[in-house]
């Protein structure tokens, strides 16, 4: 792939949209209520979002509640803890700067959904330490209203399962299985831009930095100009070293991957200097469904456990050796295959 999502981007786009918003709206009052926070934006997913973050709010006022008196987790107490909240939504009453970050956030989490929804659906699923709550998740999708049918679709499977916890990483199998079902593809954006524009000119290009015909093997070359600058003796016993020869099998190994992506456009010179400290860490959702589907033919648990072999590995002669043994077979003139020995560059780098 030759693009990927700026979060940096969408944050600035999204300050900037929601400047304008509450500027419109707080000009003439002083507090939002529930009913216009409803109608706030023309992109109905924002508002629901806004809703979404009020919520959470009150579940985590509500999880303080505990005594030595009272029985908070008693049937009627429930019940009436719920009333209480359909009565606070009825009376919502936010300031301009209480409400900023709430609008901000919602702005950030929609263009999310809508030019990336697979790094989106990986946030939803990875939860705290990895796992998804279902009850929790159940809650999430209410709000969503864009790109939805395989979340839908992965919580009536979970249901039927009777699951009330589960791995991001089994979720994120289920997931993958429910795509490939569906042959999801996400909604179109040219309404979203359309909406988004009327209020704050949006051009989706400016979310995507595009990758630069650069490659992993810039570092070495101020070196290598050094080396041309000191006197012509020093280089003639480098090449006949002993040690050249002994080490030639494992040496000849590494380049026949590297061969094939040294004439690929690669990543900027940004992404060179960014050394990954884990692959499993750095992976977005969109890389996991596209390394999965295309290097492991679909075996997801085949995918994380090259994944964790890799990254268990010494350096970048091992990790080469090792997809050179199990992995062979590839096609390293594919972008997959580009896209994933960057991600093993960056790690040993």
């Amino acid at each position: 792939m030759d693009e990927k999502i700026s979060l940096e981007a969408i944050s600035l786009y999204a300050d900037a949209y929601s400047e304008k918003v509450l500027k419109g709206f707080f000009s003439s009052k002083e507090k939002i209520n529930g009913q216009e926070i409803l109608a706030l934006c023309n992109v109905q997913q924002i508002n629901l979002f806004i809703v979404r973050e009020l919520f959470r709010s009150w579940k985590e006022e509500t999880r303080k509640l505990k005594s030595s008196y009272f029985d908070y987790e008693h049937p009627d107490v429930k019940e009436a803890l719920e009333n209480f909240m359909g009565v606070l939504s009825r009376n919502i009453s936010i300031g301009q700067s209480y409400f900023n970050p709430l609008l901000k956030k919602s702005v950030s989490q929609t263009l999310m959904v809508i030019f990336d929804p697979y790094d989106f659906f990986s946030m939803l699923m990875t939860g705290k330490n990895n796992k998804l709550d279902v009850a929790s998740f159940r809650e999430e999708i209410k709000y969503l209203k864009v790109n939805k049918a395989p979340l839908e679709r992965l919580l009536e499977r979970l249901e039927e399962k009777n699951v009330e916890e589960i791995s991001g990483n089994e979720a994120f199998s289920y997931l993958d299985q429910i795509l490939e079902e569906v042959n999801f593809t996400p909604e179109d954006v040219e309404e979203y831009i359309e909406k988004f524009s009327s209020v704050l000119p949006l051009d989706p290009a400016q979310f995507y930095v595009t990758k630069t015909p650069e490659t992993f093997v810039v570092a070495p070359t101020p070196v290598q100009t050094q080396e041309v600058k000191k006197p012509e003796p020093p280089p003639a016993p480098r090449v006949n070293q002993p040690k050249a020869n002994a080490v030639a099998q494992p040496v000849q190994q590494v380049s026949s991957l590297n061969d094939k992506l040294g004439n690929t456009p690669r990543v900027s010179m940004i992404d060179n200097l960014q050394k990954i400290f884990r692959i499993k860490d750095s992976l977005t959702i969109n890389q996991k469904f596209m390394f999965t589907k295309v290097l492991f033919h679909g075996d997801f648990e085949l995918f994380s456990k090259a994944i964790d072999d890799l990254d268990r590995q010494d350096g970048i002669k091992g990790a080469m050796r090792y997809l050179e043994d199990n992995y062979g077979d590839w096609d390293q003139e594919s972008e997959e295959f580009h896209e994933f020995m960057e991600l093993v560059e960056r790690r040993f780098s």
